[in-house]
């Protein structure tokens, strides 16, 4: 059930206080959610798993040798790599940090967010009563 505009009009005042009263822990409880790795990330992860795969196949095929043996562990782990690259996004704090700074600085883009989000939710009403 979605709220009504005076209940998220409080939501926001109480975001804003806590805020202005404990940025850090504003900052961090924002930042709890789950952020989607690069394009760039997941192609390199994505490579080194293929890459992985190649190794693994090419020590299975010399594994009478303990040099195969070396390349089809070296392999999974490259493998294994290659998978938590492209599913993780561990440099999302760098960015994090970035966003907290440029909430702190930039208020009024905060304002003109919420305008913006206020006119969508009149557009998405008045469409909805037409019907």
């Amino acid at each position: 059930m979605p709220l009504s505009e005076h209940e998220q009009r409080l939501l926001e005042q109480i975001e804003r206080a806590l805020y202005d009263e404990d940025p850090k822990f504003a900052s961090t409880v924002r930042g709890g959610k789950l952020r989607r790795p690069s394009r760039r990330r997941r192609i390199q992860g994505i490579a080194l798993f293929v890459i992985g795969v190649v190794m693994l196949v090419l020590g299975v095929v010399f594994s009478s040798s303990t040099v195969g043996i070396v390349v089809s562990v070296v392999g999974f782990l490259a493998m294994f790599g290659g998978a938590v690259l492209a599913i993780t996004s561990f440099g999302a704090r760098k960015k994090e940090a970035a966003a907290a700074e440029g909430a702190a600085q930039g208020a009024a883009t905060e304002k003109e967010r919420s305008r913006f989000t206020s006119r969508m939710e009149e557009r998405f009403r008045r469409r909805f009563e037409q019907e």
